[in-house]
């Protein structure tokens, strides 16, 4: 579903595209890990992994991308995992339909799916989509969920398609005028009640403000992070989407989860600990909210 005719925003949908229309198929690579977004070497552990698959605890592609999915706190867990992490998806359980967008290998598709929904994944990386197609079948959850290799600005699904749109360190590293562009379509295919809960940096983090620092607040380029005021956020959200309002997803860093807390070793846990005692705090502190690293938008769709 990738448009060969739009300049691609990523490198993985560009070689995606490549791989997808060539002859030979997967050739002497076929889990499409050049697609991945990974090392040389990451990519040849996945091969060796593969190799041996009836042996690994989880998908060999989730076990070298985890740190890249779920965040710096992963660097010394990769290739070490049992499980899967899956988070807390921070909506009511329901039937209705759910999209993706970015969904990687799919860990917050499994969650939605876990909660009742019936779940489209999309992401432009064909490794990334497979892995999520194997790793879904595997937890018993292929039923429920499908996946499309593809591109948030331009969404292959028919109008009012979707009660809940969700994305989650995605749009973050698009340029701002293409993440409207995401935004707009995902206004599109929300149906009239639909909500979007959308994760985002924020520039007044204390940890995003470091980030900012080190590359001395320079224009962002290619996969780099683009940070976001709360007061861009919701005027972005809401003249694309609808009336929207932010909270708290965490502090120190973007991916930080409660859920990841158990897989993760002592010192780990400590930041996950504090991130969501702060996130308690800020429940009651308002203020406090404005220098979260990372940010939810709930946005519902205009009438």
């Amino acid at each position: 579903m990738l448009l060969a005719d739009e300049e691609a925003t990523l490198w993985v949908a560009t070689r995606s595209l490549e791989r997808a229309s060539d002859q030979k198929g997967g050739g002497d690579d076929p889990f499409f890990t050049d697609t991945l977004g990974l090392t040389e070497e990451q990519r040849l552990e996945v091969r060796q992994r593969m190799s041996r698959v009836e042996e690994e605890p989880i998908d060999p592609v989730v076990s070298c991308l985890v740190a890249a999915t779920s965040g710096y706190l992963y660097r010394d867990v990769c290739g070490k995992l049992r499980t899967y992490p899956i988070p807390d998806l921070r909506l009511p359980a329901s039937d209705g339909t759910f999209l993706d967008i970015g969904c990687n290998w799919g860990r917050w598709c499994i969650a939605a799916a876990r909660k009742g929904y019936r779940v489209v994944g999309i992401d432009p990386s064909l490794g990334a989509v497979l892995a999520a197609q194997r790793i879904t079948k595997e937890l018993g959850l292929a039923s429920t969920t499908s996946f499309v290799v593809g591109d948030a600005r331009f969404l292959p699904f028919a109008p009012a398609s979707f009660d809940a749109a969700f994305s989650y360190s995605v749009l973050q590293h698009l340029s701002k005028p293409n993440a409207v562009k995401a935004l707009q379509e995902v206004a599109r295919v929300l149906g009239p009640a639909g909500v979007s809960l959308i994760q985002m940096p924020n520039a007044f983090g204390i940890r995003s403000f470091y980030h900012q620092l080190k590359r001395k607040f320079r224009e962002p380029r290619g996969f780099e992070v683009r940070y976001w005021t709360p007061g861009e956020l919701v005027m972005a959200f809401e003249d694309a989407i609808g009336p929207s309002e932010f909270s708290v997803d965490g502090y120190f860093g973007l991916g930080i989860q409660a859920n990841d807390a158990k897989l993760l070793p002592m010192k780990q846990r400590a930041v996950i600990y504090s991130s969501e005692a702060l996130r308690r705090v800020a429940a009651f502190v308002p203020p406090m909210k404005r220098v979260a690293d990372s940010l939810y938008v709930k946005s519902k769709r205009k009438q």
